[in-house]
């Protein structure tokens, strides 16, 4: 069962972090506590182990783990791009924190107050050191000997060599049909340069970026997927705080660069994917089994209906007539259950359908497997999108026939927390059904006998 999502854009909500890591955050730390403890009214109701930073640190099972949660922005939400931005954001400030003093030394925090005028000269908007390295040579030795930086595609995870333009290697989209031209999701490292160059183009800006900045290669890639219009993966942003992006990026590599992107992104993660995740996840049935569990739910209510009305119409006395309250108490609680996407069959078990795309994982990797102790990086790929139409389990999933569906495959519900919430709902359900049980039977107990037969 799905949830009927709205999106809504935040006015303008500091990215949580240390401030520490970047000047100017320590004004906002309110509003920063704000988001994590969840005061906004967003996320209220979710237990802290199913919290929004306990599932990306890894701390909870399936199917609240940081895979699933991607699954669901993929093929429920359909806005993965903000948790890989996000999580690559993550690990990108990590490696940046552990370079030496001297590489973090070439690309400075980004600070719009101290921004010089874009008409002055490239080199007069570096630090006096950065200019010093900058001449002629890509970095400095520890002896003072200018060297040429060489390790930068070794060990950039994002380095794709560029493939060479020839007829038989020639890149194919669209059924297998030659192009000349190289998209960002396939080419390799000249692709997303020239995508790159082409989002600051877009955006009024001369780009000439400074090589010797550490990591400025992948940053040239994030921008032609995640910031150029025609991006593979391309970011909700508006012109504005694309264009303040881009000039950013211009000048710096520094995390700091990303602030207010991250900021938008963390808070439609957080306030918004998050609770519609959880939600979610606690529905236990796909949707043709929720529905049969309706259909379920009213054929109790109206067995229990049938039954009242004979007795009554009867010649029994009124203590038969509490007989029907079993067709009640069955039927509401089940209706009630699945009104919240919840199978009280399942429940009983602690069951869980597979999600569709579970359903046909191969032989070496079992459906609901535990995806908590991969790196991050394993959850995505950078070169390509996230588009699943063609994937295989589509036509797969779509060739069973409903009854298939209804009962599909099942797997135990790992997370306790999870099971906790479903086990409130089922007890919620329980009251509320022996509470209009007993209405409605102490209605028909109300009234007299029929001696019709």
């Amino acid at each position: 069962m799905v949830y009927p999502i709205t999106y809504r854009r935040p006015s303008r909500i500091s990215r949580v972090s240390s401030p520490d890591s970047v000047p100017g955050t320590e004004k906002r730390n309110s509003i920063n506590e704000s988001v994590i403890s969840g005061s906004s009214g967003v996320s209220h109701g979710i237990p802290e182990p199913l919290s929004f930073d306990r599932i990306i640190a890894g701390g909870v099972c399936p199917p609240c783990t940081v895979r699933d949660f991607m699954n669901y922005l993929k093929y429920i939400e359909r806005a993965a791009e903000n948790l890989q931005f996000f999580l690559w954001y993550r690990d990108y400030t990590k490696r940046f924190n552990a370079l030496s003093d001297k590489e973090q030394a070439l690309s400075q925090p980004w600070l719009k107050e101290n921004v010089e005028p874009e008409t002055q000269p490239r080199s007069s908007q570096l630090t006096p050191d950065t200019s010093a390295m900058s001449k002629g040579t890509d970095s400095i030795s520890d002896d003072g000997v200018p060297v040429t930086q060489t390790t930068s595609e070794e060990n950039n995870p994002f380095f794709t060599p560029t493939l060479p333009r020839t007829p038989n290697s020639e890149l194919k989209r669209d059924g297998g049909t030659p192009t000349d031209s190289y998209d960002g999701s396939y080419g390799g490292r000249e692709d997303h340069t020239d995508r790159a160059a082409g989002a600051f183009q877009g955006a009024g800006l001369t780009w000439k970026p400074l090589t010797i900045q550490p990591f400025r290669e992948e940053i040239s890639r994030i921008i032609s997927i995640y910031i150029a219009d025609d991006g593979t993966r391309q970011l909700n942003l508006s012109c504005k705080e694309r264009s303040a992006l881009l000039h950013a990026l211009q000048n710096t590599t520094h995390p700091s660069a990303f602030e207010e992107v991250v900021t938008t992104v963390e808070w439609s993660l957080r306030c918004q994917s998050h609770p519609n995740f959880i939600r979610w996840t606690i529905c236990n049935g796909n949707r043709p089994r929720v529905i049969f569990a309706r259909g379920l739910g009213i054929g109790g209510i109206v067995g229990g209906l049938i039954a009242a009305i004979l007795i009554t119409l009867s010649s029994a006395g009124r203590a038969y007539r509490v007989l029907s309250i079993i067709g009640f108490l069955i039927g509401i609680s089940t209706l009630i259950a699945a009104w919240k996407g919840m199978c009280v069959v399942l429940h009983g078990m602690h069951h869980r359908h597979l999600r569709p795309w579970e359903l046909f994982t191969s032989d070496d990797e079992p459906a609901g497997y535990d995806m908590k102790g991969e790196s991050e990086d394993s959850l995505f790929s950078h070169s390509s999108s996230n588009s699943y139409e063609d994937e295989p389990w589509v036509p797969k999933y779509e060739k069973r026939n409903v009854i298939r569906k209804v009962f599909d495959r099942e797997i135990w519900i790992q997370e306790p927390a999870l099971r906790q919430i479903q086990d409130t709902i089922f007890l919620q359900s329980i009251l509320g059904a022996l509470v209009l049980s007993i209405i409605i039977v102490g209605i028909f107990c109300a009234f007299p006998k029929g001696n019709y037969f």
